[in-house]
């Protein structure tokens, strides 16, 4: 699970100030409940090509990642706009997105759970299952 954000609160307390660190969660709900919520909302919208990959064990970024693929830009584009209504319905907030002008890659970042909606072409072209997947059993290792 991704680690909670940080802020720093100051109080006045008889005439001293204090301040204390305090975590948010990201989202308010577990990242099994995040991305079944992300899964139906993509399944709903007739996203092509769903790959779910276990990436916490490589990245602190996230836990999983979802990458898909939409038939055009206006495909993906109402993708990503479905995943984030449904998102905020479920309770996770606000997540951030990138891309969406041109809807040929968007990104949705929704905390423990990273979204890519590719065009077909440029997902051929970036190949992020294959940066991403596990390293297989017979892989050399790297020992420090």
């Amino acid at each position: 699970m991704r680690k909670a954000n940080l802020l720093t609160m100051t109080f006045e307390s008889e005439g001293a100030e204090k301040s204390a660190h305090i975590q948010v969660p990201a989202s308010e709900i577990l990242p099994e409940k995040l991305l079944e919520t992300i899964l139906t909302s993509l399944d709903d919208s007739k996203a092509e090509e769903i790959v779910t990959l276990d990436i916490g064990k490589k990245s602190s970024l996230a836990d999983h990642m979802v990458i898909v693929s939409g038939r055009s830009h206006r495909h993906v584009g109402a993708i990503a706009d479905h995943v984030l209504r449904d998102l905020k319905d479920a309770g996770a907030g606000n997540a951030n997105i990138e891309g969406e002008t041109t809807c040929d890659w968007v990104l949705i970042d929704a905390g423990d759970v990273i979204v890519h909606v590719f065009r077909p072409e440029v997902r051929a072209f970036y190949n992020l299952e294959k940066m991403w997947a596990p390293e297989p059993e017979d892989a050399p290792q790297l020992i420090s």
